[in-house]
């Protein structure tokens, strides 16, 4: 049977106000979509690390108002191997968690962390950094019953410091904490494999076996480089970035992935594919319901 518990998109406002949140949260109720991962930083409801705690209380009302189970998506800026930032973000990942708490939240995504090329004397350092951190937000995170999914990221700059997949996976064991998992982002992983030559399945295999949290969303793994697109679809017109597609426009080859690969219990598989896509996430749906089947070792009867 699969570990993988259930499958959602993720939302958040686009505005910086709840109501745009609430709009494409009741979309997704008509969908019959049952688990949203919500972007909260795309809202204002922590200011210097403290809840804004009027905004909170809505944020609870709004949520309350649908049958969704909800994973949170922390700081997209997230990065705890930078010493100028980290205590900031970590009291900001803090307030997080109880907004986690406020709302049912069980997962909270935290971005792997980086290093610009020229932060040459923070190397040494920096990975114990980032272990040290994760290590008191999960003990933090604990009595909430909040996990803390740490997510691999691709190179964004020359030069930059950033951990591979398989690496990021090395981070979850050594910090070895309960309320700590491991995140596969596929498309991240494949950006990230093709830069660097190395073999994009075998960095998925390697975080599997602590990974508790999913990323799903199509690309061809292809780095973006110094390439800009005028309007996004021309960067999909090319294949080239992080393209956040619907599943089968690019060319990972998602049931072999899913047939393969065993994850941790209770993991949510959520696909970060917005509403730029909403014609195509019904069709996802039935695709990513379909990967938790095959992920099971169970064959669909028509029954079903």
């Amino acid at each position: 049977m699969s570990n993988i518990i259930a499958t959602g998109f993720s939302s958040g406002s686009v505005d910086g106000e709840l109501e745009s949140l609430e709009a494409d949260l009741r979309r997704l109720r008509e969908l019959g979509v049952d688990t949203v991962e919500l972007g909260l930083t795309s809202i204002d409801l922590i200011a210097g690390g403290r809840l804004i705690k009027e905004r909170v209380e809505r944020l609870v009302a709004l949520t309350r108002r649908f049958p969704f189970r909800y994973t949170v998506h922390g700081l997209v800026s997230s990065n705890f191997m930078d010493p100028a930032t980290a205590g900031y973000q970590l009291g900001a990942a803090k307030a997080l968690v109880e907004i986690c708490d406020r709302i049912g939240a069980g997962i909270i995504v935290q971005h792997g962390g980086h290093l610009r090329a020229e932060q040459l004397f923070e190397r040494a350092e920096a990975d114990r950094r980032e272990r040290d951190a994760l290590f008191e937000l999960a003990e933090f995170a604990r009595p909430y019953g909040v996990r803390i999914a740490l997510e691999n990221i691709f190179s964004t700059a020359p030069g930059q410091y950033r951990q591979t997949p398989a690496e990021i996976a090395e981070t979850v064991r050594a910090v070895d904490h309960s309320n700590l998992v491991a995140l596969i982002d596929f498309s991240h992983a494949y950006i990230e494999s093709t830069y660097r030559g190395l073999n994009f399945r075998d960095q998925i295999r390697a975080m599997a076996p602590v990974a508790g949290h999913l990323h799903v969303h199509d690309s061809f793994g292809r780095p973006q480089a110094f390439y800009q697109a005028f309007y996004p679809q021309e960067a999909t017109a090319l294949g080239i970035g992080d393209l956040h597609m619907p599943l089968g426009w690019g060319d990972i080859d998602w049931e072999d992935i899913f047939r393969e690969l065993t994850f941790l219990p209770e993991t949510v598989l959520m696909m970060e594919i917005g509403p730029r896509y909403r014609n195509e996430q019904a069709e996802c749906l039935k695709r990513a319901q379909g990967l938790m089947q095959s992920n099971g070792g169970r064959t669909a009867t028509a029954a079903e």
